[in-house]
């Protein structure tokens, strides 16, 4: 009988987190040539942007006017792909081991060891996941009809869309997939959303021409399909009275939960749920272990992507030092060095 060992990786720094303060810090280590992998709970890169508005307009990316979220994580994916980053996606952090070189083990929930000079924390406020509504046989359909998150607008043009949830993404995504979707449903279970009022307002106007279907005091009760594809979604009133709902997808909006896990018991010196960091170098309480990105806390400290960036760069800067003990670092501005070819 042959053993199955988990899988061992060594490289220049372990990036915790691939949301796009995480993915900018691959393209700082790559500028100086270090090597990394990248791990974040959620099975595709982008963190926030992905998994709550990736078809929402951001406004205060430098030289972009405008940029919907889902385009800016494609273009930081493109400009961190001639580094040939690794990434492990869908699986979280267990443990953060210092080990007798000096170095660190980052172990994950599927097994695999990454082994780093360099750790950098990129977690936002921690570790995300979808809040699932409490129904039977849910797991049965997930990934295949039923969704916490939506990657592209298209794939759903033409279906029945059922969606649920009373806050801004329902709303928005309800406005968004009418006149796409061949049908579009949103329950809740009041009549009142916690969304913007002017998209509560547009909502109303497209129930009233009949684009939107409101199903209002409802709550989510049943599945009905086979081999992981809706048939129905059925509802139920706060008399128990049931509904049903033929659907080809379910979106549920309850939100997503974030924890910092692990994280809080590493040894880090937190203030509340940040991680408190020296902004002069981002560097942590452990050696080698920087903190970048919304989790990062400082005296100062601004929550804005176009932060997190700065912070990405001077981590790396800080870092090089760990990684590669003796050399010098002459940088070299990107106008100056170019970038390499991807492969």
């Amino acid at each position: 009988m042959t053993e199955t060992r988990p899988t061992r990786h060594e490289t220049d720094a372990v990036i915790i987190g691939a949301g796009p303060v995480g993915l900018f810090a691959v393209f700082q280590l790559g500028m100086l040539r270090l090597s990394c992998h990248l791990v974040d709970a959620l099975p595709v890169p982008g963190g926030q942007l992905t998994a709550l508005y990736p078809e929402k307009p951001i406004y205060d990316i430098p030289g972009f006017p405008t940029i919907l979220a889902g385009d800016l994580v494609e273009r930081l994916t493109e400009q961190a792909a001639p580094f040939n980053p690794q990434y492990h996606l869908g699986v979280t952090v267990t443990a953060l081991t210092r080990l007798p070189d000096g170095r660190w083990a980052v172990e994950l929930s599927d097994g695999a060891s990454l082994i780093a000079p360099v750790v950098v924390i990129a977690a936002g406020p921690g570790a995300f996941g979808p809040n699932r509504p409490p129904l039977p046989g849910l797991a049965d359909f997930e990934g295949r009809s039923v969704f916490y998150m939506v990657r592209r607008r298209e794939d759903l043009r033409g279906r029945r869309v059922v969606i649920a949830g009373g806050g801004d993404s329902a709303v928005d995504w309800a406005i968004s997939l009418a006149g796409l979707a061949a049908e579009v449903t949103v329950i809740h279970r009041r009549a009142k959303f916690r969304a913007a009022p002017a998209s509560e307002a547009r909502l109303h106007d497209l129930v009233d021409s009949r684009a939107i279907t409101l199903v209002v005091p409802y709550q989510l009760h049943g599945l009905e399909g086979r081999d992981g594809r809706l048939t129905a979604v059925v509802v139920a009133d706060l008399e128990g009275r049931t509904r049903r709902l033929p659907a080809d997808v379910l979106l549920a909006f309850f939100g997503l939960a974030s924890q910092l896990g692990p994280i809080a018991q590493w040894g880090l010196a937190m203030d509340g749920h940040a991680i408190t960091v020296d902004p002069a170098t981002m560097a942590t309480n452990l050696p080698g272990v920087y903190a970048i990105g919304d989790i990062a806390g400082y005296a100062g400290k601004l929550k804005l992507i176009l932060q997190g960036f700065s912070e990405g760069a001077v981590a790396a800067h800080a870092a090089f030092a760990v990684a590669r003990p003796g050399q010098a670092l002459h940088f070299e501005h990107s106008t100056t060095s170019g970038v390499p070819a991807a492969s």
